[in-house]
C-alpha cells in the first residue's frame, strides 16, 4: 500500500494510491493515521470510498508535517565516509531536524542567503508504526509503518561551523519528504532498493539501501535505546557517495537548480531551487 499526504481546497489529507488515482482518508495527514491505533493499516485499506482525485494532479504536503522527532543518521555509507576522507563510524551518528523543515516531494527548496554551500543527499527515510522503547533488533522491523524518500539538504558551512551538525541540517523549508508511504509488505523492508540523486538532469549519487553500514534494525534498536520512538517520527537513515562538497571542484545548490530523487518502489520527488523568502517574523 502507498499512503501520501495531500494540499486540498480544505485542508491537508491523508490519501491511499489506488492505481492512477488517490482515494481521500478520514485523517488530516498520514502522521495523524499512522497515530491513530496499531490497526491504522487495515482502516487505511478499507476507508476512502468517497472523494478521489487524479493522482497526477496531487500537491503534496510533507509525508509527516508534524513528527514529534526527525532524526538523521550520519556518515552510513562506505562510500560517504571515504570520499570525506572519515572513518566508518563504531555507533550510529545521529542528529535531528525539526518540523519546520520539511517539505513536500516537489515543494520548492528555499536556498537561503546565508549559505553558499547547499548540498544534496538522497536518502532512505523510515516512518515509525508504533511505540519502540528498548526494542531489540530482532523485533525492530514491526515498529516500521513504511518507507519513503528523503532529501537531507545540508548547509554545508553551518554545518561545519562547530562539532554539531544541526545548524546545517534544519534550516526551514529545505528537507524534501515523500511523496509516498510505502508499507513493508510492497518492498521487502526497503533491504536492497536502487537510489539515484540528479542534479539538472545529471546524476550525482547512485547506490542501493543495501550498502547501509548500520541497517534499519540496528538504527531503530540504538535509538530506543535513548528515547521512544513514537508513531510518526521520521528517520533519514544516511546518504551514499556523491555529494557536492566533496566533488573536485565542489558543487553546490543555487537558486534555479533542480533536483531529482529516485528509490525504486518509492517514487520519485523532483524540487526546484528558489532563494529563500526572509521576511522578518513579528
Amino acid at each position: 500500500m502507498k499512503l501520501a499526504t495531500i494540499r486540498t481546497t480544505e485542508g491537508l489529507r491523508a490519501a491511499r494510491v489506488d492505481g492512477d488515482e488517490l482515494a481521500l482518508l478520514p485523517f488530516t495527514d498520514v502522521g495523524a493515521l499512522i497515530a491513530s491505533g496499531e490497526d491504522w493499516a487495515e482502516r487505511a485499506a478499507s476507508a476512502g470510498d468517497g472523494a478521489r482525485i487524479p493522482l497526477a494532479e496531487a500537491d503534496f504536503a510533507p509525508l509527516t508535517p508534524a513528527p514529534e522527532k526527525v532524526f538523521c543518521v550520519g556518515l552510513n555509507y562506505a562510500s560517504h565516509a571515504a570520499e570525506a576522507h572519515l572513518d566508518i563510524p563504531q555507533h550510529p551518528t545521529l542528529f535531528a531536524k525539526f518540523a519546520r523543515s520539511l517539505i513536500g516531494a516537489n515543494d520548492d527548496l528555499e536556498i537561503p542567503s546565508a549559505s553558499d554551500k547547499v548540498d544534496w543527499e538522497i536518502e532512505l527515510g523510515v516512518v515509525i508504526g508504533k511505540p519502540a522503547r528498548h526494542v531489540s533488533e530482532a523485533d525492530a522491523l514491526d515498529h516500521v509503518a513504511g518507507y519513503t524518500i528523503v532529501n537531507d539538504v545540508s548547509m554545508r558551512d553551518w554545518q561545519l561551523r562547530t562539532s554539531q551538525f544541526l545548524a546545517g541540517k534544519t534550516f526551514e523549508h529545505s528537507t524534501p519528504v515523500g511523496p509516498f508511504l510505502v508499507t513493508p509488505d510492497e518492498i521487502d523492508h526497503a533491504r536492497s532498493l536502487r537510489m539515484e540523486l540528479s542534479v539538472d538532469g545529471e546524476v550525482k549519487q547512485s547506490s542501493a539501501t543495501d550498502d547501509l553500514v548500520f541497517t534499519v534494525p540496528q538504527i531503530i534498536s540504538y535509538i530506543s535505546t535513548i528515547i521512544t520512538l513514537v508513531p510518526g517520527d521520521l528517520i533519514a537513515t544516511g546518504t551514499p557517495a556523491g555529494v557536492g562538497h566533496v566533488a573536485d571542484p565542489p558543487a553546490y545548490l543555487t537558486p534555479g537548480s533542480s533536483v531529482t530523487c529516485s528509490i525504486e518502489g518509492l517514487g520519485t520527488q523532483t524540487t526546484r531551487c528558489v532563494a529563500a523568502r526572509e521576511a522578518v517574523v513579528a
